[in-house]
């Protein structure tokens, strides 16, 4: 059997540092957030709300207490999973053949795992199910602790609407550093003119995504735009201080099992792996998140039609 394989059940490390990249890239809370993936097993972080501003004081002054509240926010990891059945070639084939595959695989894998963060952070939800995971995710998400929101009442106002997002961050005086947008919001954006005709967002136009709207980093992705069945609203835009506020980071070895015998995936219909010449693979992550600080964020929702 080739080398690759011999290496154990993990993706080869230029592999695991490739999808590392790729996650970030896909991601809008990752890429806003600006951090790197990181190594954990857990973890508890604290936030440290000051109460007051600081105090003047003379020759002698007696000083004052000005008061923190500090509250711990715990990271724990969730195990998301992806797999899929090839021929059984790549066992078979050189190095340089297992590479191909697992290149191939990693490069699937790290989008599946990119919109994962997106779903289950800003939703709550399953991915694949489309359901809540409430006994695994619970609250950690933003449309359950971010409460501050706008509801649309006109597409052609999406630009006050966002003015106004951002007014609700900043009144608890926190900074702007990001917005994740769904597509259909970027178009209500590239849709809005001036008095002349002129548009306002051209940047937005025939369905361009760039990396800022003045000065502003923004993402748009479809991942913000979901729903679950009998919800009440549907995020349309998410803003806030995703810089500071917003922890992500998953484990750094990533698992590839290679499954020859079998019906892994538990499909009676595609029978086992041996009778049919292939093999599975499956990857896995664990993935955690933590909102630090839920008011430095705003949404714009829209009621479903």
């Amino acid at each position: 059997m080739a080398s690759v394989l011999s290496r154990g059940t993990l993706f080869p490390p230029e592999l695991t540092n490739e999808m590392f990249n790729m996650v970030s890239g896909k991601s809008s809370l990752a890429a806003l957030s600006g951090q790197k993936p990181i190594p954990f097993n857990g973890a508890t972080m604290f936030t440290f709300n000051f109460d007051k501003e600081v105090d003047v004081l003379g020759e002698n002054s007696a000083k004052s207490n000005g008061g923190v509240t500090v509250e711990p926010v715990t990271i724990k990891p969730i195990k998301v999973e992806y797999g899929t059945r090839i021929s059984d070639e790549f066992k078979y084939g050189n190095e340089e053949v297992q590479l191909q595959y697992l290149q191939a695989f990693a490069e699937g894998f790290a989008k599946k795992v990119a919109r994962g963060i997106d779903i289950m952070a800003m939703h709550g939800m399953n991915p694949r199910s489309g359901l809540m995971a409430t006994e695994i995710i619970g609250n950690n998400h933003f449309d359950y602790k971010v409460t501050q929101k706008v509801t649309q009442s006109n597409l052609t106002n999406a630009d006050e609407d966002v003015e106004a997002a951002i007014a609700l961050v900043q009144a608890n005086e926190d900074d702007v550093t990001g917005m994740a947008m769904a597509p259909a919001f970027r178009s209500q954006l590239a849709a809005l003119t001036d008095s002349d005709g002129r548009r306002l967002y051209p940047e937005l136009g025939w369905g361009a995504a760039p990396s800022n709207i003045k000065g502003l980093p923004i993402s748009v992705n479809s991942t913000v735009h979901k729903a679950i069945a009998a919800a009440e609203t549907i995020d349309q835009m998410i803003v806030g201080n995703f810089r500071d506020y917003f922890r992500w980071g998953f484990a750094k070895e990533i698992p590839i099992e290679v499954i020859e015998y079998g019906n892994p995936d538990n499909d009676a219909d595609a029978g086992d792996l041996k009778g049919h010449n292939q093999v599975y693979l499956r990857g896995e992550a664990y993935i955690g998140w933590a909102i630090l600080r839920p008011e430095a964020f705003a949404r714009v929702v829209a009621n479903p039609s």
